[in-house]
């Protein structure tokens, strides 16, 4: 193929392979402020440059052909390494600006990332920041993402990051509730009290404890059952019962004394939303300046450790468990 006939089919790989990772010419028109109508058109004219079909459309979605996959892996390439180049000018040039989209959980995001985020943009004026709350699993490989934030004591292999610290669980209550109701000394004595728990499976209210080798489970009863931090928080300063909170969305009520910690000395095992906290990201030879001073900055502020090709051994990440959801 001649070199200017292959330049000129640039922009239409480049669609294809967006259409390929979001499965329909809709999608991918939106994202690229296109419409469907030009999208079919443009890889209509790819595969008659190619001489090969690259999709099998139907009403609904698109099927990548054999042909397909093996050409949009070459896409995918080239879309990273015009990024690259973009990335690299942009290096050189050091001046941090644009848009930084950064996923966490919502619970986490809420409470944590977002109070942040407005000393962050005064003192980087000429970025913005797309925060998004989400408690699906984000791949900063395949979604339009630069950052991720995931609960996970073993982050996926393939990305670097930086660890941010860890969520463990804790159970509170008002001062008022528990001179009403006591304060139970050991975990079995929590099935008397009124809890308040998540709900989301059969055994939400089967709760586990550990103190160095000793085990403990209960079920627990309560009149108020949520899926969301801030509402059990919220039921926990109303003198609902007693609360399972992650630590950092009862860390200020703790501190005011609004909330009481029961039973500090029990390690709670929750079950999902729990573990270190890893900040992750495709792994770059250049990083944007504007990604850069965003992973710098909330590191300083919530800790930080490497991961990454580089790290040393004892921080790279092993193979991925189930993410924990966030609620």
């Amino acid at each position: 193929m001649h070199q200017n006939t292959l330049i000129a089919l640039l922009p239409d790989l480049a669609v294809f392979a967006r259409v390929v990772d979001t499965g329909n010419f809709s999608l991918a028109a939106r994202q690229l402020g296109s419409t469907p109508s030009t999208v079919s058109r443009q890889i209509k004219r790819l595969e008659e440059a190619l001489a090969t079909r690259l999709l099998e459309r139907s009403t609904r979605k698109v099927r990548v052909t054999e042909a397909g996959e093996q050409v949009a892996r070459f896409c995918r390439d080239m879309v990273g390494a015009a990024a690259g180049a973009v990335d690299a000018a942009g290096q050189l040039g050091g001046l941090p600006q644009g848009r930084v989209t950064l996923s966490a959980p919502v619970a986490y995001a809420k409470t944590v990332i977002h109070p942040l985020i407005p000393a962050f943009l005064r003192q980087y004026e000429q970025i913005d920041v797309h925060l998004r709350f989400s408690d699906q699993s984000v791949d900063p490989l395949a979604d339009e993402v630069d950052l991720v934030i995931r609960l996970t004591d073993d982050p996926p292999p393939g990305l670097a990051g930086r660890r941010l610290g860890a969520v463990r669980w804790v159970l509170c209550a008002s001062p008022r509730y528990l001179r009403k109701r006591g304060v139970p000394a050991q975990p079995r004595e929590l099935a008397e009290h009124d809890c308040l728990f998540l709900g989301e499976v059969a055994d939400d209210n089967r709760w586990r404890f550990r103190r160095g080798t000793e085990t403990q489970t209960v079920t627990v009863r309560g009149r108020y059952i949520a899926n969301h931090v801030g509402a059990r928080l919220e039921g926990a300063l109303g003198s609902l019962g007693i609360a399972a909170l992650p630590d950092f969305a009862a860390q200020a009520a703790l501190q005011s004394g609004k909330l009481v910690q029961v039973l500090p000395d029990w390690d709670f095992r929750a079950r999902a939303y729990q573990g270190a906290v890893w900040l992750l990201y495709p792994p770059k030879r250049v990083m944007p300046p504007k990604v850069r001073v965003l992973i710098d900055f909330l590191a300083m502020r919530l800790g930080g450790q490497d991961i990454g090709p580089h790290a040393p051994a004892a921080t790279r990440p092993r193979p991925a468990r189930t993410e924990p959801s966030a609620r």
